[in-house]
């Protein structure tokens, strides 16, 4: 949908990984090569990198407020698998990062640690809309979007509770 607009620096990554499920169609775009390459995921790692995306997808739920919308390893535990390094430049700046061959969770480890110093992580969340689920960056200013799309699953829902009435 045209406003859905890609989330800041390293969570870009985050919100890319759980778009990969579109819940409403179930199309799966790690189920082609392409899909799997555009995150470095070779065949073999597919289920580990499928946990993953649903328990981002929990998270950001959470982040919504919303409920889980079904049981799934806990991110944190997923995580202590994520090697990751700090690098420090001849200047003196420090930054943390992934090896070059760094496994998928670690990456998205590093994302995450990124968006906390940044402050951005609470604002990467999942869309209230059971058949959507789509990850979002909330821009609004007092940070409390609750869909990925108010033209979309905002009127959709805003029309139930009208037909309700």
């Amino acid at each position: 949908m045209s406003e859905r607009s890609a989330a800041p620096g390293g969570l870009e990554l985050v919100q890319s990984l759980v778009n990969t499920l579109d819940v409403e169609t179930g199309v799966d775009s790690l189920d082609t090569a392409e899909g799997r390459a555009r995150f470095g995921v070779a065949e073999e790692d597919l289920p580990g990198a499928r946990e993953l995306r649903e328990s981002l997808r929990v998270a950001l739920l959470a982040h919504a407020g919303h409920p889980a919308h079904r049981a799934v390893a806990p991110l944190d535990e997923l995580l202590t698998a994520a090697p990751l390094l700090v690098r420090v430049d001849a200047g003196g700046s420090a930054l943390l990062g992934a090896a070059d061959d760094a496994p998928l969770v670690s990456r998205v480890a590093v994302g995450i640690a990124q968006a906390l110093v940044e402050g951005t992580w609470m604002r990467l969340k999942a869309c209230e809309a059971v058949d959507c689920h789509w990850a979002y960056y909330d821009r609004s200013p007092a940070g409390r979007g609750r869909w990925c799309s108010m033209q979309v699953c905002g009127a959709r829902a805003k029309m139930r509770r009208y037909r309700a009435k």
